[in-house]
């Protein structure tokens, strides 16, 4: 979710604490374990309830479970593809529970049919954005395309508008039209990054099929 200077930057900050799990004997997949539950939490538990702004911060803050048990893998020369492998798979859980719960509070008290439809398109796309990648790769091909919506932008736009519209619960007038638009961008974005994707290991399926018959 950050870019290189920013991820560079929490890596130093949050390897102390990282290091200290370790010497507790916290293995780097039980925090993974934990962000996840943490994460899943914070949306099903406040965002059907409106509650945006203490959901955002609660997801905001065991996202960065990811960082910590990453950096506690490299510290402990663990790092593995069933790291890897339980690391994304417990990701797509966690996109699911933030638009599962934005969907449950437009379906209720959100009371918007098309938001709702909007926020479960938003999390049936997300997880095939990822799967045209995960499936190209498994065939051999690079799937070297950088889509317009991934995961990261998937996230920041949905919960800083989340978060945003969140203040309206304090007093800040005028924040209800902002995350309805994010969802719809978010949404626009997904479709737009599977078509790119697809197109892209069509590409580079034609391209390798092209080269076994010059062989």
């Amino acid at each position: 979710m950050l870019n290189k200077y920013a991820r560079a930057f929490f890596t130093r900050v949050l390897t102390p604490f990282a290091a200290l799990l370790l010497r507790w004997g916290v293995s780097p997949d039980a925090v993974t374990l934990v962000g996840t539950a943490g994460s899943v939490a914070g949306a099903l538990v406040f965002f059907p309830r409106g509650e945006f702004f203490w959901g955002t911060i609660t997801i905001t803050l065991f996202i960065f479970s990811d960082l910590v048990d990453g950096n506690m893998a490299r510290q402990a020369n663990t790092s593995s593809r069933w790291g890897a492998f339980l690391d994304s798979t417990l990701d797509r859980v966690a996109d699911a529970a933030i638009f599962g719960g934005l969907a449950l509070w437009y379906s209720g008290q959100g009371d918007s049919n098309a938001l709702c439809a909007v926020a479960v398109f938003c999390l049936a796309s997300g997880q095939v954005v990822s799967y045209t990648k995960a499936r190209g790769e498994s065939l051999g091909f690079p799937v070297n395309v950088n889509g317009l919506v991934e995961r990261a932008e998937r996230l920041v736009i949905t919960l800083v508008a989340a978060g945003v519209t969140g203040l309206g619960t304090f007093g800040v007038p005028y924040l209800e039209w902002l995350l309805p638009t994010a969802l719809w961008v978010v949404a626009v974005g997904s479709l737009v990054t599977v078509f790119q994707r697809m197109l892209t290991v069509r590409r580079e399926s034609r391209e390798a099929d092209a080269a076994e018959a010059k062989a």
